[in-house]
């Protein structure tokens, strides 16, 4: 029986503790720590009556080494579960190395202030020795693989839907239907409609930052640079029907073309509609996506966190989002010297998840990879020293969990390609 500290009391940490607590066979005890504390109780007041999992909670800076130092060291977990920021993930798997414990996270470090000297510095000579622009990768992280390699544990990057679940999809397109995969296209389309003229449906900082910074692609073994939303297709998408969609930059596409060199050619593209795009391009120009602190009064404010505090929070908007998400994989490639194309993926209804867990679909579907990405190392059905992403190990095992912990997947041969 396993012990999972779980960092982070928001939307997707929600549906991660609801997972948890129906996986008692491999989580006996779990801490649900974060800087608000009422919140961590009322998850253990909301969750401990429908589990044998024993639930503990604590308050914590996550952005402090030795806070976090002590709690594992005085609850002693086998694994540590990031759902909260990214900001925080170099503090965490600091602490994680010193204790010897697995790490697990959703998203790509990123550092708060993008603007801040020292890192911007780093990062620039980085991106241009790359090629691609945005604001998240994995070098920061990825620097860390001697030092979880010494300490003999796991560090398991992108545990969530997109990067995750889509890294596994690759994987197991490889083991199971391709000797050589040329072409991949990442589709995530989110179908619903939640009411509001403007929200967005996981964190409002991160969600802005990512759709807003330059775009780029992966093609013969370069990152090709685009502005922000200039590559616009149109997709009909399996239960939802045709949507816009538009090219991003995502970490995943960092990791798969490393880990699969002989991939050709590997594009992201995440739906959106007209009205949230305006409201988003009106913000961008008055400064509101701006995460360099300025002076407000006798305040500093950071304007991105600022507007933040004037959005929906995303964990409210289960009980009004209707509607269903689809996000999954195109792929061409050769099998027995022959070209083939397969589409895997998978579609959550919001109201659904909603009955289930209290939470919206873009939630659940990184919730419920992130407590199977847990489970995985902590029985070490996945096991290795070091900074691993999820496409490195057997994607058998995750895909039958998936099936078994409400995220079913489908594999359709000879789909519709994106131009």
């Amino acid at each position: 029986m396993k012990k999972v500290l779980v960092i982070g009391c928001g939307g997707v940490a929600s549906v991660a503790i609801a997972k948890i607590c129906q996986n008692s066979a491999v989580f006996s005890e779990m801490c649900i720590a974060s800087r608000t504390l009422s919140k961590c109780e009322a998850m253990k007041a909301k969750w401990q009556p429908t589990t044998s999992t024993q639930i503990s909670t604590a308050k914590i800076d996550a952005n402090s080494k030795q806070e976090v130092v002590s709690l594992m060291k005085k609850f002693q977990p086998d694994v540590l579960l990031h759902v909260g920021m990214p900001y925080h993930n170099l503090v965490l798997m600091e602490a994680c190395v010193e204790c010897k414990v697995h790490y697990i996270d959703t998203a790509a470090y990123e550092p708060e202030d993008t603007q801040e000297p020292i890192w911007r510095e780093k990062y620039e000579k980085r991106c241009k020795e790359k090629g691609f622009v945005a604001y998240f990768d994995y070098a920061d992280q990825w620097s860390y693989f001697d030092k979880f390699k010494n300490a003999g544990v796991t560090a398991l990057l992108g545990g969530g839907f997109d990067p995750g679940v889509t890294n596994v999809f690759v994987a197991y397109a490889k083991k199971h239907y391709f000797d050589n995969i040329e072409y991949v296209d990442i589709l995530d389309c989110n179908g619903g409609d939640h009411g509001y003229p403007f929200a967005t449906n996981f964190n409002t900082e991160i969600n802005l930052r990512e759709v807003s910074s330059p775009a780029d692609y992966y093609e013969n073994g370069k990152w090709i640079g685009v502005p922000a939303m200039s590559i616009k297709r149109e997709y009909d998408f399996p239960e939802i029907g045709k949507k816009d969609m538009y090219l991003l930059h995502h970490e995943e596409i960092e990791s798969l073309t490393k880990n699969y060199p002989e991939i050709k050619r590997m594009r992201f593209y995440m739906t959106f509609g007209q009205s949230y795009l305006t409201h988003m391009k009106c913000l961008e120009n008055v400064g509101l996506l701006n995460s360099t602190p300025v002076k407000f009064g006798e305040h500093e404010i950071i304007p991105i966190q600022f507007l933040k505090s004037l959005m929906p929070d995303p964990s409210t908007l289960g009980e009004r989002t209707v509607g269903k998400t689809n996000i999954g994989c195109i792929f061409t490639g050769t099998k027995n010297g022959e070209k083939k194309t397969i589409y895997i993926y998978n579609v959550c209804d919001h109201q659904e998840a909603y009955k289930e867990v209290g939470s919206q679909a873009i939630s659940y579907t990184t919730g419920v990879p992130a407590m199977i990405s847990a489970a995985l190392l902590a029985t070490e059905k996945w096991k290795g020293k070091g900074v691993f992403n999820l496409e490195e190990f057997d994607p058998d095992p995750f895909m039958d969990m998936l099936n078994e912990f409400g995220l079913p997947w489908k594999v359709v041969e000879n789909p519709v390609m994106v131009d």
